[in-house]
């Protein structure tokens, strides 16, 4: 994201953004789990950035918040490849993989 020419370090998770949507409302954490039909336990994980998005709860909040669930999806991809891009065991899989990729 960027504001004021200033490019953030890194993504942001989509939580961060629909917690904040829902403090400014006035609404509960319960409340809109109850609403949503979904465990306060996956919603208060997905605010906290804790959890994933995924395609069905970005539906359930486009419905209940009047967010768009596309841009949510694009932020959680980003946060994700962001995230597995910093992973160092992970990273060392990806060299290993191209290295032998490149001897064939």
């Amino acid at each position: 994201m960027i504001a004021n020419n200033i490019e953030s370090a890194y993504p942001t998770h989509p939580g961060t953004i629909l917690k904040n949507e829902i403090e400014y409302r006035g609404i509960t954490q319960h409340k809109l789990a109850q609403e949503m039909g979904v465990p306060y336990s996956a919603l208060n994980e997905i605010l906290n950035g804790r959890r994933s998005l995924t395609e069905k709860t970005a539906l359930l909040f486009e419905a209940a918040l009047g967010i768009e669930a596309e841009p949510l999806l694009g932020l959680q991809t980003d946060y994700n490849l962001w995230k597995m891009r910093h992973d160092t065991s992970f990273g060392q899989r990806l060299a290993e993989l191209r290295k032998v990729v490149a001897i064939l």
